[in-house]
């Protein structure tokens, strides 16, 4: 979950200065930009968030729904300048499951439902935007559980997979991997018999090709990290307890949250509550070094203690008794290796039907040795139309240097805007949320706003907008904030 950009419409330029703070927002080129409303069966897990990637070499690639049967794969230069399009025409029961791309190819993946489900990978040259003709990567049994897949840091290695169950629970998993030419490297089966009646399991791939299956399981009281070589049988497992009994309560993991890096370190984030009364006990985190060394670095815990919920109902001006739908959103990592962990409030007010709410954003903050420094609590408060869930709402979120920055789309002081807060890692402080002066017209299908969010350089965003209800057409902007 990240977050959302609505600007002020025209070809001129829009200048906003602040005297207080000297922020400057322009925006410097738009260009027109066609887009249609997607639908989804799952509106709370988004499987393809970002629809823009930044290129390292300059300008951007984007995902585009053009109609009911047809996307597109688009890159821009720096100046919002279109140098290719190419269509990705979709079939009746087909949807993206995967988007990225790598130095040389934009990778796609497809999934495509009916009497079989089956997984299929396109690639485009990232200079031409040439399609490759669509290979079949993966196929599984209608009735089968849905097929996942992933890439590396890098988005030269991808990973698909299917589950292999007895009954309703999972027994193996079947995968296979494929470099960005999309060229199978290695079939491969984790197998979980050894794992007992309920875990969870998550999958990732590095940009070696290792693969890397973390696993909670232990009654949700254990996190373990398996790591498969191509040019290796070996399993290298790592495993530590961060649930059990303590002060005669049974506290399990609630919620995870899992960071792979490019040098094949993970990250783990816990959140625990108490398995009878549901009560939020603490965060946990853990840091999976498969270096030679073969390091685990278990970071000491954060208790969510009464005087932490008062602090959170303070920057939230509520009353609450007890923490509730808190969930992890991120990990956030420097390069330095200072961590931050994100977890942000999400709920509905009622049914299906309901509108999805999105609160406090929780931050934590470790040094590089992972011991816990700092914690600060961003109040808000947004809301999204039923039809969304909450894809277009919550934040977005980058690393620059020694800071983060979060940009949300709020209404503050009865003005809707985007507004941005600096995040200093080192200490925790955060800066006042400072609006862009951008227009945000409100609508029933916002969630382009954020999915098209994405930043070129630390000063740089780009931004898809709609000016306003009374306008049909969206436009492609670029963003200068000083």
């Amino acid at each position: 979950m990240r977050f959302s950009f609505l600007l002020t419409a025209g070809l001129s330029a829009s200048l906003l200065f602040t005297a207080t703070t000297m922020t400057i927002a322009q925006r410097v080129k738009s260009a027109a930009f066609s887009y249609l409303p997607e639908q989804t069966e799952d509106r709370y897990n988004q499987r393809v968030a970002s629809k823009t990637l930044p290129i390292a070499t300059g300008g951007f690639v984007i995902l585009a729904h053009k109609s009911a049967t047809e996307y597109a794969v688009e890159r821009y230069d720096a100046d919002l300048k279109r140098l290719w399009s190419t269509s990705l025409p979709l079939a009746a029961g087909e949807s993206i499951d995967g988007f990225t791309r790598s130095g040389a190819q934009v990778l796609v993946v497809v999934h495509q439902g009916g009497p079989s489900q089956q997984l299929l990978g396109y690639t485009l040259d990232l200079a031409s935007g040439q399609k490759a003709p669509a290979k079949k990567l993966l196929e599984a049994g209608s009735r089968d559980r849905r097929p996942g897949a992933t890439f590396s840091p890098d988005g030269t290695k991808l990973i698909v997979w299917r589950y292999l169950t007895q009954g309703a629970q999972i027994k193996a998993i079947s995968a296979s991997i494929y470099d960005e030419k999309l060229t199978k490297i290695k079939d491969r089966t984790y197998d979980f018999h050894d794992q007992g009646g309920f875990f969870s399991s998550t999958v990732h791939v590095g940009n070696d090709g290792s693969q890397y299956v973390t696993l909670v399981g232990d009654e949700m009281k254990k996190l373990t990290v398996r790591r498969y070589r191509n040019d290796s049988p070996d399993v290298k497992v790592m495993s530590v307890s961060v649930g059990g009994t303590f002060g005669g309560k049974v506290v399990n993991v609630f919620d995870t949250r899992f960071r792979l890096l490019p040098d094949n370190t993970l990250y783990a984030a816990a959140i625990c509550n108490e398995r009878e009364t549901g009560v939020y006990y603490s965060l946990k985190m853990v840091k999976f070094d498969f270096s030679a060394e073969g390091d685990m670095k278990f970071a000491p815990e954060f208790k969510f203690t009464p005087e932490y919920l008062a602090e959170v109902n303070k920057a939230n001006g509520s009353a609450a008794k007890r923490l509730e739908d808190v969930y992890l959103t991120d990990l956030l990592l420097t390069d330095d290796k200072q961590l931050v962990v994100a977890a942000e409030k999400k709920y509905e007010e009622g049914g299906d039907d309901s509108p999805g709410h999105t609160r406090e954003l929780h931050l934590f903050g470790y040094n590089e040795f992972q011991s816990p420094t700092w914690h600060s609590i961003i109040g808000k408060d947004q809301v999204a139309p039923a039809t969304e869930g909450y894809s277009s709402i919550g934040y977005r979120a980058a690393v620059f240097g020694p800071e983060v920055q979060m940009v949300t789309w709020e209404k503050l002081k009865n003005k809707s805007d985007l507004y941005l807060r600096r995040v200093n890692v080192q200490t925790g402080v955060v800066s006042e949320p400072k609006g862009l002066g951008l227009n945000v017209a409100s609508d029933q299908n916002p969630s382009y706003v954020k999915d098209f969010t994405a930043w070129l350089d630390a000063k740089t965003l780009i931004g898809v907008s709609r000016p306003s209800k009374k306008s049909a057409a969206l436009m492609l902007n670029k963003i200068v904030v000083k």
